[in-house]
């Protein structure tokens, strides 16, 4: 049928960024004269993910034009594995989840490329950026359309592969490399859990004769999970802590958050897609695809909901303090992780999921717009060198602030409403569970924050005058900062810095980003503001006689969990002073960032000398990653260094003890065979050749001797007779 014509074609999804990265890839691999050419490479890459993009919306359409008990398509493949009852097929799973990824991967991603194709056009590593870029997609799209834990777990670790390839682009620089490297061991270590947490499920499964590892077939046999016990616990609720760790690594929670913002190490645009389409989005989708698994364990999901909490409101602490403008962004994106996992844990999918989608608009808007600030001001990264940049790049300064006023909650920008139904539903879930208040508390506390060190950033970066607080940046970070930008030059004073500083200030002033990166800001921006008007909240949506229909989308696919979970409809007049709350404080936030960062300013810095302590703390992080060198990195060093000892001193010793003492066997009875053994049986020999020597001298061939011998033995013989 025509209708389902992109149903019927829906691999074209990840086959076409696949072919993106195989042309580049190759191209780049083999050297063809086509990969040199900058314009050909960025247009094969956003070419590929446009299509994707096209079939995207088409399966989107075609969805939509199914009975919503009739939004769940399988597209088989092949048979990927069948080994005894265990079957897995490769397979896409198209869904209304697994449509909305496709469409923020897919959408976001394009007008990510587009973008770098201006911020990247300097760059000679061109082509196999967006070789990269494409794999990324890619390996994601997998990952949100597999229909088996096999295939996302292929997506799972594909995108863990290409975060290491990006984030270490500029492998050169060791920083950036040790960044990859960073991300990649952390990720591992949430992946076993995720792998454990998997084997589990299907081990449990299997055990009662449903070995299945197809989400569909998981989702009909779940009960088995909830009847299991596993360690005294129920088997769902191990599972879905196991998983939930995994996804601690994948999508930036505590404990395994500290990678993330070192990820900044790769070029913006990498960030970009990191942080809004792609590798953190993974472990929400995974809640969200098995949240059958999760409402059979509700002890799993207040986990879930108090890590996502504590992380929100964690991250967005140490933004107060973070002057590197790509830093705040990445602890902000770590903050909203939090609030999506929050949403998850109250068994508000649908707000998760929402929330998932409004943030990559905005967060995708901000991450670009401080790539254009960052290209704007030739590579300069630290806000205290910027301000009053409004005048001179107006389109990156409006569509940022859009931005910013999106992931601050301000009506009626996108994030009001998703961060809103989060808040509400963590708060109704109260009702049920006294300690969903503290996580609300917490939440709101998160949101003041998010607005406040986000409009710090607005201000130090947009208003004032270009490089007022340059004054404010310590000598060590001048020296850092020369170190960073200048490897190959000879070390300067710190007076030599300062002077080129303000020398490179007025001789090169900021300037606006190409049209192909403002095309995408703006594109975005757009989003920023209108993109929560598809799930207004019920309270509101009552109120105005619209319907949410967000909510309504993800419905058959979150219909079992939402009957079972913690969440409900109730009055709506604690909803409406909950808004009004929210955004009250959030409007308070901003007035007080705003205000101290132009008006004020004295003020931050008085606040840092009166606390030294707490802002040097803030500052570096609260020392989490000096803490985990100290106790896990450094205490895994010292064991492999002993266990480098053992093996040189014990194991080595003793296998070269063994060689020393064959090669002294060896030789002892190599003189013992060589003196007797073989000195006997060459004795023997030597005498009979001797023997043989002595009766081949009768043996003359003269005849004459031949008859004296003769004659001489018959006249022994007489006499021997005669006596």
């Amino acid at each position: 049928m025509m209708e389902a014509f992109f149903l019927q074609y829906s691999w074209m999804i990840p086959l076409a960024p696949l072919v993106g990265f195989l042309m580049n890839g190759l191209g780049v691999f083999l050297g063809l004269p086509y990969a040199k050419s900058k314009k050909f490479s960025g247009f094969i890459a956003c070419l590929a993910i446009f299509v994707a993009f096209v079939f995207a919306l088409g399966v989107f359409w075609n969805l939509m034009g199914l009975p919503p008990e009739e939004r769940s398509v399988t597209r088989h493949l092949y048979t990927w594995l069948s080994i005894g009852n265990l079957k897995a097929d490769a397979a896409f799973l198209l869904d209304p989840l697994s449509a909305v990824m496709m469409l923020v991967i897919t959408g976001v991603g394009f007008l990510i490329h587009v973008y770098s194709t201006g911020y990247m056009q300097d760059d000679p590593s061109f082509p196999r950026f967006f070789t990269y870029l494409n794999l990324f997609c890619f390996a994601m799209l997998l990952l949100v359309m597999g229909n088996n834990l096999f295939m996302l777990f292929i997506g799972w670790e594909g995108v863990g592969l290409c975060s290491y390839l990006l984030i270490g682009f500029w492998f050169t620089h060791k920083p950036n490399a040790v960044a990859g490297m960073k991300a990649f061991v952390v990720n591992r270590i949430g992946d076993f859990a995720f792998m454990l947490g998997v084997f589990l499920l299907f081990w449990s499964l299997y055990s009662q004769g449903h070995g299945t590892v197809t989400f569909k077939e998981i989702g009909t046999h779940v009960h088995v999970l909830g009847e299991m016990k596993f360690l005294g616990l129920p088997v769902a609720v191990v599972v879905g802590i196991l998983l939930f760790i995994g996804a601690t690594g994948k999508s930036a929670q505590i404990p395994l958050y500290v990678w993330l913002p070192d990820a900044m190490a790769g070029p913006t645009p990498v960030s970009a897609l990191i942080h809004a389409a792609t590798m953190v989005t993974a472990g929400v989708y995974m809640i969200g695809r098995l949240n059958f698994v999760y409402t059979m364990a509700p002890e799993a999901l207040i986990v879930v909901a108090t890590v996502g909490a504590l992380t929100a409101i964690f991250a967005a602490s140490i933004g107060f303090a973070q002057n590197d403008i790509k830093k705040v962004l990445a602890y902000s994106t770590v903050s909203q992780l939090g609030y999506m996992f929050l949403g998850m844990g109250t068994g508000a999918y649908s707000a998760g999921i929402f929330h998932l989608m409004t943030h990559a608009f905005f967060k995708a808007c901000l991450f670009l717009g401080s790539g254009s600030v960052i290209l704007g001001m030739h590579h300069e990264q630290d806000m205290r060198r910027m301000g009053g940049l409004k005048k001179y790049m107006p389109v990156t300064y409006w569509t940022f602030l859009l931005a910013t006023v999106a992931i601050a909650g301000i009506f009626p920008f996108a994030g009001f409403f998703s961060k809103d139904e989060i808040l509400w539903k963590a708060f109704e879930s109260g009702g049920h569970q006294p300690w969903f208040y503290v996580l609300w508390g917490l939440g709101l506390l998160g949101a003041m924050g998010t607005a406040f060190y986000m409009f710090r950033a607005v201000a130090m970066t947009f208003y004032g005058k270009l490089g007022a607080r340059s004054h404010e940046i310590p000598v060590i970070d001048e020296v850092e900062h020369a170190l960073h930008h200048d490897d190959d030059e000879e070390p300067r004073d710190a007076a030599d810095l300062q002077a080129e500083h303000n020398h490179h200030a007025h001789a090169h002033e900021p300037h606006e980003s190409p049209s192909s990166m403002l095309f995408a800001l703006v594109v975005l921006a757009v989003l920023s503001v209108l993109g929560g008007l598809v799930g207004i909240p019920y309270a509101l949506g009552h109120f105005f006689h619209l319907p949410n229909f967000f909510e309504a989308w993800l419905e058959p696919v979150f219909a079992s969990a939402h009957a079972e979970a913690l969440v409900s409809h109730e009055v709506h007049a604690i909803e409406y002073f909950l808004m009004a709350l929210s955004v009250t404080l959030a409007a308070l936030s901003i007035f007080i960032a705003v205000n101290l960062y132009t008006r004020r300013q004295a003020i931050p810095k008085r606040f840092a000398e009166r606390f030294p302590r707490l802002y040097r703390t803030v500052l570096n992080k609260y020392y989490v990653d000096e803490i985990y060198q100290a106790l896990v990195v450094n205490n895994l060093l010292r064991l492999n260094n002993f266990l480098a000892a053992f093996d040189n001193i014990v194991i080595d010793g003793f296998v070269n003890f063994l060689g020393t003492a064959t090669r002294i066997t060896s030789k002892v009875t190599g003189f013992f065979d060589n003196a007797y053994i073989d000195g006997l049986v060459n004795g023997l020999s030597r005498s009979v050749i001797a023997a043989g020597g002595q009766l081949r001298k009768l043996q003359t061939g003269r005849i004459q001797n031949y008859l004296y011998v003769a004659m001489a033995g018959v006249l022994v013989l007489m006499l021997w007779k005669l006596i």
